[in-house]
């Protein structure tokens, strides 16, 4: 039967030495002597005994003592229970665990083993003892309960040791969300931010990094790490990492690991200390490389310690498994790489190189694919001087997403320029193209190839817009009241059937004056699932009479953005404005060297000042020109263009590259981030700015209104 600790009539014996950490504290403790238990001293010696042990040991344990099973801990225990402690000292456990002490396999264990007297071991059990919420992250321990007698053999308690489970096994667990994670990814910057934060901090590590070869034919390799401590915030997520380059022969434990195929562990030394990029490579001492073992990509993925680290069959058994999923995942993104490009080169030969540069009118296009941009769409632009020196303007659509619609596309665009080259009038043109929509048909033979266009002239002599359309949404123009409050309004253009089906010639002409634009859109613009078109159509029109200007470039950017929701449909956007006064521009190659930057910032200061732009403008549009030349520099590695173009109203610069570093968006970040501070600094000191997701790379812009004069 269990006894009583506090009233065994043993003597006291002596109390244990000062040198047994904690002791003191707990034999002062006031709550003993209002508990069954008395005071301290009374307590007899082999509990005492046992007391000592349970202090002094490094291994969390916990003495549950008489019939309430009162709490007793060293200061291991307590730092498992969190802010439990110290209120948790002498009190019964079902009132501090009361939350949980009650769920089967917590508090029914140590009661059962206190009143039989038989020790119980368990492994792997999850214990709330922190907190009473139950995560999916939650710790998993072994506990061993063992029953405390007294000198007369009597059980009187309960010692619990626990001990957290192997960190290896935790990370075994957590696998399968690490597949999940990766079963999302399409690129290998995807791959590559899912991969380092996994491994950072699934295994705790101080360093991580990923490597994989250049895909040309082992022509050199890049690579990617992430350090402990690094401040990592929603711009840093969305922005590409920053792949470090090297040759075929590069010496880094990586990139030795990928291109031999074998793993290794040092568990102390200096295993970065030849290829050491800064002092945090400098500092790792333990380091293991394990190959990815893919069957056509190869790479590597590394996990270091600045401290001795011996690696584990556990541990090198989960990196194992890690490297193969990351492997599995890295080929999938190597192949989806391949289709993109195949697509994106595709799409790349279908539309202009560059648009025309006239003295009045300002033209900018935007194009995003839809679905998964993995497929070469239907849709395109055009704007091209007619004999007459009149602009000609397009924008259509022809029906698929695959490559051979966008063959189609660049037949049909190039059909087009060379009708309205030979006759510009609108509906002529479109009369030419819808025999020669029929005639690609009847050569397919399908009924289900037509073509949405709307194509436009304007005449600047004359300040007018003639248009035609085949099944295409109205064009919307943007126009400045005599009081100066903008307004938009679509174009009344006899739409018609698209080309192929029955289209019917028809022309509609309008005023087209200084401070207007012009604006053609594709559906994608204004479709949504489960919203009617109508709908789509008043939000766009509502946001281009809202924007800051009539700047070309930025009513593109606003009206991609017009109608929220996502679209599987591609998205194409083309703008021209009737400037009131022409506008003086200038434009500057950036070569991808470090000094890059610096050389950018010259050349702004020195043509702005030359054109006498307010000093306060120049300050702002210099740095925000710096940032933007940089991460352009850092994030697509290709050189860029810098394009800057003045008018008396606003200032307006873009900096244009021809890599792939996916969409750049606002994100809040911290004070301290070392990375994404640049947009928010730039969304401070512009008055627009937003990106252009060409077929050719990224551009990214801001525009700055300046005072009057």
């Amino acid at each position: 039967m269990p006894g009583t600790v506090g009233r065994v009539p043993t003597p006291a014996g002596p109390l244990p030495g000062p040198g047994v950490p904690g002791t003191a504290a707990v034999a002062g403790h006031p709550r003993w002597g209002d508990t069954a238990l008395g005071p301290y001293e009374s307590w007899d010696s082999a509990v005492r005994a046992t007391v000592e042990v349970v202090l002094a040991s490094p291994a969390p344990m916990a003495l549950h003592l008489g019939a309430e099973l009162l709490l007793l801990y060293n200061d291991a225990y307590a730092g498992l229970i969190g802010d439990r402690h110290p209120d948790a000292m002498g009190r019964p456990p079902a009132e501090v665990f009361a939350e949980v002490w009650q769920r089967p396999g917590v508090g029914d264990v140590v009661e059962q083993t206190y009143r039989t007297g038989v020790p119980v071991l368990d492994r792997e059990i999850p214990l709330p003892l922190h907190s009473a919420s139950v995560a999916l992250d939650q710790p998993v321990y072994t506990r061993a309960c063992s029953p405390v007698r007294d000198s007369h053999g009597r059980v009187v308690g309960v010692l619990s040791v626990v001990a957290e489970t192997s960190p290896a096994t935790r990370q075994l667990q957590g696998l399968s969300d690490f597949a999940a994670a990766l079963s999302g990814t399409l690129t290998l910057d995807d791959v590559a931010r899912v991969a380092l934060r996994h491994a950072i901090t699934s295994f705790d590590a101080d360093r991580v990094s990923f490597a994989v070869d250049d895909g040309g034919g082992g022509t050199g390799w890049r690579m990617v790490r992430r350090v402990r401590g690094e401040l990592v915030d929603e711009a840093d997520e969305r922005l590409p990492p920053l792949w470090r380059r090297g040759p075929a022969g590069w010496s880094a434990p990586v990139v030795v690991s990928a291109r031999t195929g074998q793993a290794s562990f040092v568990a102390d030394g200096q295993p970065l200390h030849e290829i050491a990029a800064d002092r945090h490579d400098q500092k790792i001492r333990a380091l293991a490389a394990v190959p990815l073992r893919a069957s056509v990509v190869r790479g590597a993925l590394t996990v270091g310690y600045r401290s001795p680290h011996p690696w584990s069959a556990a541990e090198r058994a989960l990196l194992a498994a890690s490297a193969e999923l990351v492997g599995q995942a890295t080929e999938r993104a190597r192949r989806f790489e391949t289709q993109h490009g195949t697509a994106q080169l595709l799409q790349r030969s279908m539309l202009p190189e560059n648009l025309p540069v006239l003295p009045h009118l300002r033209i900018a296009a935007r194009y995003d694919p839809g679905v998964d941009g993995n497929a070469a769409g239907g849709d395109f632009y055009d704007a091209f001087v007619l004999p007459t020196g009149d602009l000609g303007v397009v924008l259509g659509d022809v029906a698929g997403h695959d490559v051979q619609a966008a063959a189609r596309m660049g037949q049909v665009r190039a059909a087009l320029r060379a009708l309205a080259l030979n006759d510009p009038r609108p509906d002529e043109v479109l009369a030419g193209l819808d025999r020669l929509v029929g005639s690609l048909g009847a050569e397919a033979g399908t009924y289900e190839l037509f073509v949405t266009v709307t194509f436009g002239v304007i005449d600047v002599g004359r300040k007018e817009l003639t248009l035609a359309s085949a099944g295409h949404p109205a064009p919307l123009v943007r126009r400045c009241s005599p009081t100066g409050e903008p307004g938009a309004e679509y174009v009344d253009v006899p739409s018609g059937a698209p080309l192929g089906v029955g289209y019917r010639a028809a022309t509609r002409t309008v005023a087209f004056v200084p401070g207007d634009t012009l604006l053609l859109f594709s559906d994608g613009v204004v479709e949504r699932r489960r919203h009617g078109l109508s709908d789509g159509l008043a939000r766009l029109a509502e946001s281009v009479a809202g924007a800051p200007s009539g700047d070309p470039r930025a009513l593109c950017a606003v009206a991609s953005a017009a109608v929220p929701g996502a679209t599987e449909d591609d998205v194409a956007v083309l703008a021209v404005e009737y400037a009131v006064r022409p506008s003086r521009s200038a434009r500057m190659e950036v070569p991808a060297e470090p000094t890059a930057p610096s050389r950018v910032r010259h050349w702004m200061t020195a043509q702005l000042t030359e054109w006498e732009v307010a000093e306060s403008v120049i300050g702002a549009a210099v740095l925000c020109t710096s940032e933007l030349t940089t991460n352009a520099l850092l994030h697509a590695g290709t050189a860029a263009r810098v394009e800057v173009d003045l008018s008396p109203e606003r200032l307006l610069v873009s900096v244009a590259d021809s890599g792939s570093r996916g969409t750049v968006t606002r994100a809040r970040t911290e004070t301290l981030s070392s990375r994404g501070r640049g947009l928010g600094l730039i969304e401070e000191l512009s008055d627009a700015w937003g990106t252009d997701p060409t077929v050719r790379g990224s551009t990214v812009w801001f525009e700055i209104l300046l005072p009057p004069a």
